[in-house]
């Protein structure tokens, strides 16, 4: 046995099968678990992929964004995270790259993106 197969096999038991596929341009709602002491509660939170990365299904994360108050909120998730309950995908835009950095420095009617209808 290869030492990929073998890798993959190890991994294979700690890839969550329930996950959708995220992808750049997605408007996605994380619903992930927060400790809080002895309290756990679930914190949801809503916003625009920005960029993918990853080779291997471990490895795999998304980088999700949001403006709250005037001020850009970036959290960076892993696809197979034990914290996170579940993601929803809410909406698909139309994205010719797989990192869309420039979405950043854009406001207002410069921001908008076209939505892609299922």
């Amino acid at each position: 046995m290869s030492n990929v197969a073998l890798i993959r096999e190890i991994q294979s038991e700690f890839v969550k099968g329930d996950r959708p596929v995220v992808k750049t341009g997605m408007e996605v709602e994380v619903h992930q678990r927060i400790m809080e002491g002895t309290k756990e509660r679930t914190q949801r939170f809503k916003g625009l992929v920005i960029k993918t990365s990853g080779k291997t299904a471990l490895e795999k994360t998304f980088t999700v964004r949001k403006v709250n108050g005037g001020f850009g909120i970036e959290k960076i998730f892993p696809v197979n995270s034990a914290n996170i309950e579940k993601i929803d995908v809410l909406r698909q835009f139309k994205i010719r790259r797989k990192n869309i950095w420039f979405i950043r420095t854009l406001t207002g009617k410069a921001a908008r993106l076209k939505e892609v209808r299922k």
